[in-house]
């Protein structure tokens, strides 16, 4: 199969479905190699790259989505989609900042950066799926690891999270880091005491 045949089936497949797919699966599902899902994903660039085209590529991690272009996103939402979602509140947006340029980190860092706890918050994000469990810390009770999902990357029009804008600069340097997990280590012995002791009157 000839690359623009191979986008046009792909360009139908993606419209019929709505929903995101992997390259891989997009790869296995038409029997053919990967490289040739990218030639006809970037044929499918350029054809959309056209001003007589309303359609783009939305890509986020290994998927692919179908959408209408950014520049024509509120005239659709308006037509179609009158009654906005509610959009996050400033504290579940800060908590999602810190876990989007921090991760992976525990509930403990994110409180001890905020000053404020922050359980609502991070239950209203993995709720949303903006969020996630990926993973255990190597430290005292073990406490849970969060990093952020491919619906956070493709609500924020995101390919990877090494896009986001100045990601580099929330990293502490090394000698600040050891200070930070030395600091963080007791918060989060206390958290999993306290969750613990709710299981226990549970």
């Amino acid at each position: 199969m000839d690359k623009i045949a191979l986008a046009a089936l792909i360009e139908s497949i993606l419209f019929v479905s709505g929903d995101p797919l992997t390259r891989k699966e997009l790869a296995k599902g038409l029997e053919v190699s990967l490289a040739q899902v990218y030639d006809a994903l970037d044929a499918l660039d350029e054809k959309y790259a056209r001003p007589d085209s309303g359609l783009m590529l939305i890509k986020f991690g290994d998927k692919v989505q179908l959408g209408s272009k950014n520049e024509h996103g509120t005239v659709v939402e308006k037509l179609l989609f009158p009654k906005r979602k509610q959009s996050l509140s400033q504290a579940v947006m800060e908590t999602l900042s810190i876990v989007a340029y921090r991760q992976p980190v525990t509930r403990a860092e994110i409180e001890q950066i905020r000053g404020v706890r922050c359980e609502y918050a991070i239950n209203s994000l993995m709720k949303k799926n903006m969020i996630q469990e990926v993973g255990r810390k190597e430290s005292i009770g073990r406490p849970m690891l969060l990093g952020t999902t491919d619906e956070f990357l493709r609500h924020f029009g995101l390919e990877r999270i090494e896009d986001l804008p100045g990601r580099d600069e929330w990293r502490l340097p090394p000698e600040q880091e050891q200070i930070h997990l030395e600091d963080t280590g007791a918060s989060e012995a206390a958290l999993d005491l306290e969750t613990e002791d709710k299981d226990t009157e549970s």
